[in-house]
């Protein structure tokens, strides 16, 4: 069969793109830590409160590197009010839903969960230096989701 020389060219070009998106693809993925958070723990979304570790949302340490963080996402606001966390220590976001689909956005980090009622949306992320940041709300949850928000501040300890 004979391809006509055009032919190739487009050929060897759309290939070569393909190829260069997939190498692209996996060096955001693995060298800048871009994964998608982890989601696979049920919960009742009825029962939320009642379920550890979301019946006492907040800062729990683990271990000497590692706190755990129980946000509880409903109707236009966060639980706790107020999130503080150490600088340079490994932290891990679990959330859950007691209501509509939300999301637990941190600004300027990979820490973007899509909250489900009925699932657990955990993530882990390490800051790097002291301050506070923003979490927003990427779902829209009803009249009142522009003030779905709270921070997070990362202190020195």
């Amino acid at each position: 069969m004979h391809i006509h020389k055009y032919e190739k060219i487009w050929l060897i070009f759309g290939i070569s793109s393909i190829a260069l998106f997939l190498c692209i693809v996996g060096v955001s993925a693995f060298a800048f830590e871009h994964h998608p958070s982890g989601g696979m723990e049920v919960i009742d979304p009825n029962k939320v409160k009642e379920t550890p570790p979301f019946d006492k949302p907040g800062v729990n340490k683990i271990d000497e590197d590692t706190y755990e963080v129980a946000i509880v996402a409903s109707a236009f606001a966060y639980e706790p009010k107020k999130i503080q966390v150490p600088v340079g220590k490994k932290i891990i976001f679990k959330v859950a839903s007691t209501d509509v689909t939300h999301s637990f956005s941190i600004v300027q980090t990979n820490v973007n969960m899509m909250i489900v009622p009925g699932r657990v949306s955990t993530k882990d992320y390490t800051f790097k230096e002291p301050g506070t940041h923003l979490v927003i709300c990427n779902e829209y949850c009803g009249t009142g989701h522009h003030f779905m928000k709270t921070e997070v501040e990362v202190i020195e300890q």
